[in-house]
């Protein structure tokens, strides 16, 4: 025979039980709740820049410690996601011993992997003046990358090269600075100067 007041117990012992599972359920959802929004925030701060320059000056140095190339611009803005930034008007200046600085603008560029790789975007010049060793060098185009640690440069949009009195046009193309070799792959059109006339006499 079941006491007095057994089954009030019973009921009041459910009733806390029921309480707690409820309290527990609870504090799990708001800790799964705040971990999901501190996920959000570190994804979104890892992917927002950290920090910017502005008039900003940078010179990497080569393995022997002399001066690779100098990058220029009117502000910096660095992702930490994947350790790259984005450069307002930029310039560069590609140093080569025995060789004439290479000089690059253009409006936007990217840096990335490592700083060993540079995107430029949008009313892209390149210029070098002649040397003993190679003819002087003007590309134009709308985007272009530059590796410069290993000498070369590529695209594969149009592209209009003047390189000694010779100019050429196509679309795609890969240049190497160091041996002074440029391809250009597709749609490729060349003007070349004037043969001079047999037996002109020069003025």
């Amino acid at each position: 025979m079941q006491k007095p007041g057994g089954a009030h117990r019973w009921r009041i012992i459910f009733t806390v039980l029921g309480a707690v599972v409820v309290a527990l359920g609870s504090f799990w959802l708001l800790e799964v709740m705040n971990k999901n929004a501190q996920d959000i925030n570190a994804s979104k701060n890892v992917n927002e820049p950290d920090y910017f320059i502005t008039n900003f000056s940078l010179v990497r140095m080569d393995l022997t410690g002399k001066p690779s190339y100098i990058v220029s611009g009117t502000k910096l803005t660095h992702y930490p996601a994947d350790d790259s930034s984005d450069i307002d008007q930029p310039f560069v200046r590609k140093l080569t011993p025995d060789m004439p600085p290479m000089n690059m603008n253009a409006e936007l560029a990217h840096i990335d992997q490592n700083n060993t790789r540079l995107q430029l975007h949008r009313k892209v010049v390149v210029d070098r003046v002649a040397s003993p060793k190679a003819q002087n060098l003007t590309l134009k185009t709308e985007a272009l990358t530059v590796y410069p640690d290993e000498e070369r440069m590529e695209t594969d949009v149009p592209v209009d090269i003047l390189t000694g009195a010779s100019r050429i046009h196509g679309v795609g193309m890969k240049a190497n600075n160091a041996t002074g070799m440029v391809e250009v792959q597709n749609a490729l059109r060349i003007v070349l100067p004037p043969k001079p006339r047999p037996g002109a006499a020069a003025k």
